[in-house]
């Protein structure tokens, strides 16, 4: 078992501070993917949480999404009443919640930042998402998620091909 890494304390602490104590498990082989995540847990990729990261109108937003969607940057720019919209490079994910693509947990930000939340994630009972590194996830209730992260409901999920 590896020490516990300061991300990881860091979303635990998030969690605390909200009310909620998580359970983080790591995985060697990593959960890096929504598809490796629901593989290491044992569940279903949409109950998987995919914390993007986006800029909207050149500030950070988070927008947490179920491990099968897709983002629609329209539904977006539209939620939030924007007009520019594009995916956080590396450098932006790692400034604005001070944590690397793959490990971005959906609270416990290096700054406050928006953060919304598609709908289809409360249609879960359970979600799972990273708690800070690429091999660390957590369960929680999706509706304790949009609590503790702050986040506002809003459909964002691209429409099926």
């Amino acid at each position: 078992m590896p020490p516990i890494h300061a991300n990881v304390t860091r979303v635990e602490a998030a969690a605390a501070a909200a009310g909620v104590v998580i359970s983080v498990r790591r995985f060697p082989e990593g959960t890096r993917t929504a598809e490796d995540a629901a593989r290491a847990v044992g569940c279903d990729v949409d109950q998987i949480v995919k914390s993007l990261v986006f800029m909207v109108d050149g500030d950070p937003v988070v927008a947490l999404m179920a491990g099968s969607d897709r983002l629609d940057p329209l539904r977006l720019a539209a939620a939030l009443g924007a007009e520019h919209v594009r995916r956080a490079d590396g450098d932006e994910v790692r400034a604005a919640t001070g944590f690397s693509i793959g490990g971005v947990p959906p609270f416990g930000h290096a700054t406050p930042l928006r953060v919304l939340i598609d709908k289809h994630l409360l249609d879960h009972p359970l979600v799972w998402a990273a708690a800070g590194l690429p091999d660390a996830v957590f369960s929680i209730e999706p509706g304790e998620l949009a609590r503790v992260a702050e986040a506002r409901t809003a459909s964002l999920a691209a429409a099926a091909s």
